[in-house]
């Protein structure tokens, strides 16, 4: 054979592999489940839908209403993800679409979303280009592996997550929340009683703070490199975003790729000290004991460095953001809602008086869990469960071909008003007085930390983390409104505030 024709025959199988990704593999999709009865959007060959989901975003953004008299509306999935009622209306609770040549079927019927969260085999897992996406982020560690990999990490990690080893970490939460105490009161003073404090901004390195101590103890100020290097790559990664599926070596790429060299670099360095230096009572400590007393487990799977690696960038992605994110967000409520302010700043007075809370006590907060219940139902960290059949399956009825996408919509369904009733854009934090199980018509309404077996496995350290907090922070100041504060949700991979979350902070 000629150079020529081996040209020509490359060209050709090239040619045939990108006819079935862009066209063949996306229309054989769509038509298993068209002949299912689930219609959707119809797609560009390339782009999918995602012009129209840009367009009809645009047109949302310019005609939302206007907050008037401090006013401060909580209905902005219908902002950010206006296409999901417009779908919805038009093709039924659940329905296909696709981003880019990804095809996935959007779940709002909560029979589905029932099925789905009972659904245990191995099969259902994270989508590939999902995954793929973030690896740079987050490496491919238990947030974001499948199947069996996940398992592994999983029996690994979370038992060293459960309550009794988060009660460990409890001092170490005050001590960094002090810190900010500390920095608040004299910022307080100087500016003669009441300062205006964009309050997220200090949070998110409150959180990194008791992340870093919890993960790598006395090294931790080396450890805080590592959450610069991570914003700055979620900052670049949500310019790429809306090409997922395909990874050029563009400008953006090369940078990501470049900070995830040197997030690995400062980890590995960290891994070699422990080594070298002997035993401290923390995350790495027990990531490094895992990989040893687990070594079958990760055999022909993944090197012990690399575990660590992955599960350190996980551990400090979704332990230091979803939590200050959301404090940021509590305390916006609570500024907003002076009568639950004054009531969660009572029960902390009652429950622990002058001295700093303990285990026992955080368990005592019932108004404070109402109140973080009701700020994660109304602003969840994650706007999406995402998944994707690894193998053809069954879900309530429908047959779900293997590499199709799964997507629920957390935030839509947390104020859909058929479930939460005619309030489900308000702040009622009463409404989980008598728990999840009685807060919506269904309890699997309510989602903030996922679905099914994947739950997220640091729930219990971020509901710690926040009850810290938030009962420290409260029985110290008193907070309002700014009158400039912009409020302004945003999805860049996580809802956050775009515009930042400014408060007027007195000192009680």
């Amino acid at each position: 054979m000629t150079l020529v024709q081996i040209v020509v025959v490359g060209f050709m199988v090239f040619l045939l592999h990108v006819i079935n990704v862009l066209v063949l593999k996306p229309r054989s999709l769509r038509a298993k489940l068209h002949r299912q009865g689930i219609k959707g959007p119809t797609p560009h060959f390339f782009f999918g839908n995602n012009h129209e989901m840009k367009r009809l975003h645009a047109i949302a953004t310019t005609n939302q209403d206007k907050e008037k008299d401090g006013f401060i509306s909580h209905n902005w999935p219908s902002r950010l993800f206006p296409y999901i009622e417009k779908w919805r209306n038009q093709y039924g609770y659940t329905f296909l679409f696709s981003t880019g040549t990804i095809q996935s079927l959007m779940v709002t019927d909560i029979e589905m979303v029932k099925k789905l969260i009972l659904y245990t085999p191995l099969n259902l897992g994270k989508p590939a280009y999902l995954s793929e996406y973030l690896k740079p982020f987050l490496g491919l560690a238990i947030v974001s592996s499948s199947g069996s990999t996940w398992l592994r990490h999983r029996k690994i990690i979370a038992p060293e997550l459960y309550p009794d080893k988060v009660k460990e970490m409890i001092n170490l939460m005050i001590d960094s929340t002090n810190l900010v105490i500390s920095s608040w009161e004299a910022k307080v003073e100087r500016d003669g009683g009441v300062s205006e404090i964009k309050v997220d901004h200090d949070l998110q390195n409150l959180s990194a703070d008791v992340i870093a101590k919890a993960c790598f103890g006395k090294n931790f100020n080396q450890a805080k490199e590592i959450f610069t290097k991570l914003r700055d790559i979620q900052r670049a990664m949500s310019t790429v975003f809306a090409y997922a599926g395909i990874y050029l070596p563009i400008k953006t790429n090369r940078e990501i790729w470049r900070i995830e060299k040197e997030i690995d670099a400062v980890i590995l360095k960290l891994i070699k000290d422990r080594l070298d230096h002997g035993e401290e009572k923390d995350l790495l400590q027990m990531l490094l004991e895992g990989a040893n007393n687990y070594e079958d487990l990760l055999k022909n799977s993944v090197s012990r460095d690399r575990f660590i690696i992955d599960n350190c960038k996980n551990i400090f992605s979704a332990g230091h953001e979803t939590t200050s994110i959301t404090a940021s967000w509590c305390l916006m409520l609570l500024a907003s809602n002076q009568d639950w302010q004054d009531r969660v700043r009572a029960e902390v007075l009652q429950v622990c008086g002058n001295d700093p809370p303990n285990a026992t006590m955080l368990r005592s907060m019932d108004t404070l869990n109402m109140v973080i219940q009701e700020t994660m139902r109304l602003y969840p960290p994650s706007a999406f469960v995402n998944r994707e059949a690894t193998e053809d399956i069954n879900i309530n009825g429908i047959l779900i071909p293997k590499g199709m996408g799964i997507q629920i919509p957390i935030a839509v369904m947390q104020q859909d008003s058929e479930l939460w009733g005619s309030d489900a854009h308000k702040f009622n934090p009463e409404r989980f007085s008598n728990g999840v199980i009685r807060a919506a018509k269904f309890p699997q309404a309510y989602t903030p930390f996922g679905i099914g077996p994947r739950v997220c496995v640091g729930q219990h350290i971020a509901s710690t983390e926040l009850k810290v907090i938030l009962s420290l922070l409260l029985t110290k100041f008193h907070f309002s409104i700014s009158s400039s504060y912009c409020h302004s949700p945003v999805f860049h991979m996580l809802i956050e505030s775009d515009h930042g979350v400014l408060l007027k902070v007195t000192k009680i």
